[in-house]
């Protein structure tokens, strides 16, 4: 009797010797339970109100004017959609990267308005010569209009020849300050040349120094 009972005791410490192993390796003992989440499951009108709507999708419209309809309900305020464009025209003008046009966007660019903006430019009449010339068009002087026709050659001469030096000198600028980048010379002296004939209360983004400032 006695060697039975130190065989039961013995077993019993086997099998307590492996329940501590498994607990020691990190595996999950017997009888253990997972705790609780530490809250409670929301109620279905809870969750219905948080914006989480259970059931099936609304159906699709069938008809334009439904479509419509539909349309005119998700459309922002029209103050909503004023406020964003006064916004992004604000980002526009500060030279947010985020909104501008593609044209406008990158440091080489950026650069290249600053040289613009840095001087003035007698390619900046553009806009006040082609009104000159419509209003030479009108006026039946034959003499009025020979002179202005002179003086609007000689202008376009001028600006032909002072947009190829832009080009050509921004061009050389950006490439000697960004080694790194792509500069395409037809491509960065048209768009010298296009932001030079612009009015400077005009320009997009804002000019960012003034004029006889120098740009390193």
């Amino acid at each position: 009797m006695r060697f039975l009972r130190r065989s039961e005791n013995a077993e019993s410490a086997s099998d307590t010797t492996t329940v501590d192993e498994e607990t020691d390796d990190g595996r999950t003992p017997r009888g253990h339970t997972t705790p609780g989440k530490g809250r409670a499951t929301p109620k279905r009108r809870d969750a219905e109100a948080g914006g989480r709507r259970r059931g099936p999708a609304p159906p699709p419209p069938r008809t334009q004017r439904e479509a419509s309809k539909l349309a005119r309900q998700n459309r922002p305020s029209k103050e909503a959609r004023r406020e964003a464009s006064a916004d992004r025209r604000r980002r526009m003008d500060a030279g947010d990267d985020r909104v501008l046009l593609p044209r406008d966007r990158g440091p080489v660019r950026a650069y290249v308005r600053d040289i613009v903006d840095s001087r003035p430019h007698v390619i900046g009449l553009f806009l006040p010569l082609a009104a000159l010339v419509v209003v030479a068009a009108l006026i039946q002087v034959p003499a009025i209009q020979s002179y202005i026709t002179l003086f609007t050659f000689l202008m376009l001469a001028v600006m032909i020849v002072e947009g190829t030096l832009l080009g050509y000198q921004t061009t050389r600028r950006a490439r000697a300050k960004f080694p790194g980048e792509n500069v395409n010379p037809l491509a960065t002296g048209w768009y010298s040349f296009s932001r030079a004939t612009q009015p400077r209360r005009m320009r997009v983004p804002k000019p960012k120094v003034e004029r006889g400032a120098t740009v390193a």
